[in-house]
């Protein structure tokens, strides 16, 4: 599907989206689960979107969601988590791994979730921002790739960039934040992560072994159908 084309009944938002507002990962949000009852419907329409995630909400006061790329069901994610806190002003989601607690401060929502749910990825390093810059794709081998440099180590200023590496059309992940957690709970330090073409994510992480990870979520479409006007370039998670 071209641009933010979506079916009605689905929300789509930006999550970890820039200072000026701009970019961030698009996520669709089907409000009513129940209206995709069965596996094969929601993989079909997570499919058909070609979002990195879409999530199906099964309760929304409880908080409990059905995370899927357009190729498989997710335990855990980070931007799906985010953007469904903000959007349904959500205190704690019900996940299948446990609880994942959220906050709202001021511009940024903000979850706190254990760094182990998140699905593997490979965290590779690069020597500097610009040759993380520099890449045009996904680099060789296989398995999902989160490549990074310090843009300013004093500061904890990380320049990333993250490559699923999957035969489901997603080139490039523009905003993860299971990766940015990872990377924190290598790190052991709070990170300020400027992903993608311009994406956000600010992380920190607790004495318990949990990581808080915070971002900025714009609505890019309302379930009526309603574009915002808030689109910046195409659309983020399909091919990017």
């Amino acid at each position: 599907m071209s641009d933010y084309d979506v079916p009605g009944g689905i929300d789509v938002l930006r999550v970890f989206c820039g200072p000026d507002g701009r970019h961030g990962n698009a996520l669709g949000v089907v409000r009513d689960g129940s209206a995709y009852p069965d596996e094969a419907s929601r993989q079909g329409l997570a499919r058909r979107l070609g979002f990195s995630e879409t999530v199906f909400v099964d309760d929304p006061e409880r908080g409990r969601i059905d995370i899927r790329t357009p190729g498989r069901r997710l335990p855990f994610a980070g931007h799906p988590v985010v953007g469904v806190a903000w959007l349904l002003d959500l205190e704690v989601l019900e996940l299948a791994v446990g609880d994942v607690f959220a906050r709202q401060d001021g511009e940024f929502t903000w979850i706190t979730a254990r760094p182990e749910w998140a699905p593997p990825r490979r965290l590779e390093r690069y020597a500097s921002a610009a040759e993380v810059d520099a890449l045009t794709g996904p680099p060789p081998g296989e398995g999902w790739l989160y490549v990074w440099a310090w843009e300013d180590e004093t500061a904890g200023m990380v320049r990333a960039r993250a490559f699923p590496r999957r035969d489901d059309g997603v080139t490039e992940d523009e905003a993860t934040g299971a990766a940015a957690m990872l990377l924190t709970a290598e790190l052991g330090r709070a990170l300020n992560v400027r992903q993608g073409r311009g994406s956000q994510l600010i992380t920190a992480p607790a004495p318990d072994g949990t990581v808080e990870t915070g971002g900025r979520v714009r609505l890019a479409v309302h379930g009526r159908g309603t574009r915002q006007g808030l689109l910046a370039g195409p659309p983020t998670g399909i091919g990017v």
